[in-house]
């Protein structure tokens, strides 16, 4: 954890391609329901794969997914566009969780510096706290369609 930097700085903004030897992947409407969908499947596939719910991998892959999805459906929303999530376990020197937002917006791009917000803001927070529980997190223009993809691992 990163919690003594206050400005924590993207290692990469070069794609990885790791090789995952499991990998779930789906679309999900840029809404709040969304967004909270896509956090709780995140859970449900960590567990399916020997991640439970409460052990330190789960609650930080969990809480990096619901702050990127968030981050997709505030920041990145175009009306009738989906954000795209793909969670990968991938490894195996070191074991990593991989998480992908994907979002239409490639306009918006998140800054190349996470800093903590003010004590007394309402937001703020969530790319300060990906950084933080996240090994490397890097942005980078989708691949498959018009926007941006953010990506986290953790190490495991």
């Amino acid at each position: 954890m990163c919690s003594e930097n206050p400005s924590i700085v993207a290692p990469s903004r070069q794609p990885r391609q790791p090789t995952c030897a499991r990998e779930f992947a789906m679309s999900f409407t840029a809404t709040d329901r969304g967004a909270r969908l896509a956090r709780r499947l995140v859970t449900r596939r960590l567990d399916a794969w020997g991640y439970p719910r409460g052990t330190e991998a789960s609650d930080a892959v969990t809480l990096i997914a619901a702050e990127l999805t968030a981050n997709a459906v505030r920041h990145g929303h175009v009306p009738g566009r989906e954000f795209r999530l793909v969670l990968g376990l991938c490894g195996p020197d070191p074991v990593t969780l991989r998480v992908e937002v994907s979002d239409a917006r490639g306009d918006r791009l998140p800054p190349e510096q996470a800093s903590v917000a003010a004590p007394d803001a309402e937001s703020g927070r969530g790319l300060w706290l990906v950084a933080s529980l996240a090994a490397r997190w890097a942005v980078v223009p989708r691949t498959d369609a018009p926007g941006k993809t953010v990506w986290a691992e953790v190490d495991v």
